[in-house]
């Protein structure tokens, strides 16, 4: 493994995602397993899979899942909420830029918030469109730059440390004219609708110190601070101005939307 799939490996095996996830975007889950249309009897692929948010709920719809994720720490959290669900899938250590299964091995390949954390955007699209069978279908949720989502990311960038040489920006998975060059002509239809998901915490403290201790790159970022007690008290004051910023809750709860891009791509069956 390289130093970079190292390093992102343990970036996102820091905190607590199990716990990250079920409070923030647990519920999207059955909404792209919905918009691929999974059905029993399919073999589905889940990219960058975490702790199976959309896995799980492929499993409920009768299909027969692979999880996949560079960061195998969190499958333990994610069997764990597979057998409270009832159903059981199989769990895959797995780079998204090269995914260890045979060309055409399955029905649908998705991922939600994960793939685009990919640094090399057209090898992780290769890898989908390969592994996925003719006439199959890649459903992906990523986000867009566009109101909390980008600024949440531009005030990570901030502090966190350069990004690797040559990696991709993750949100231009958000845009769809990067996501039209990333899958050309394979596609044989790619649908593009940009949506939006809510989420919510009794208080802005609350949520606050969810993304400071269970957000494994925010966790990441806070080790790198460490000793450098300005720094770390302009990153908190930074963060609570951010929830203040978006906050659309009444009283002391948050409410925050952020957008995302859903793309639902057919292969081609030639």
């Amino acid at each position: 493994m390289t130093a970079v799939k190292g390093s992102a490996r343990t970036i996102w095996a820091l905190g607590d995602y199990h716990r990250f996830a079920t409070e923030t975007v647990w519920g999207l889950g059955p909404l792209l397993v919905n918009a691929c249309g999974i059905s029993r009897g399919q073999r589905v692929l889940d990219v960058a899979a975490g702790t199976g948010n959309v896995a799980i709920r492929a499993a409920q719809a009768g299909a027969a899942v692979v999880a996949s994720d560079i960061t195998p720490e969190n499958f333990d959290a994610g069997r764990r909420a597979a057998r409270e669900a009832g159903v059981d899938l199989e769990w895959v250590e797995g780079d998204a830029e090269s995914l260890p299964f045979p060309d055409g091995e399955f029905d649908v390949v998705t991922s939600c918030f994960g793939a685009m954390f990919a640094p090399d955007h057209q090898a992780a699209a290769n890898e989908m469109l390969r592994v996925c069978r003719p006439g199959g279908v890649i459903g992906m949720m990523s986000f867009t730059s566009n109101e909390a989502a980008g600024d949440f990311f531009r005030l990570l960038a901030a502090y966190a440390p350069p990004p690797p040489a040559g990696a991709m920006p993750p949100l231009l998975w958000g845009t769809e004219d990067h996501v039209r060059s990333l899958f050309g002509e394979r596609a044989q239809s790619l649908n593009l609708t940009r949506q939006e998901y809510v989420e919510t915490a009794p208080t802005p403290r609350e949520y606050f110190e969810l993304f400071r201790h269970a957000f494994g790159p925010m966790v990441a970022i806070y080790e790198g601070l460490s000793g450098q007690a300005s720094r770390t008290a302009e990153l908190d004051a930074a963060f609570l101005r951010f929830i203040t910023r978006w906050n659309q809750g009444t009283g002391e709860s948050v409410r925050i939307s952020y957008e995302y891009l859903l793309a639902i791509a057919r292969k081609r069956d030639d």
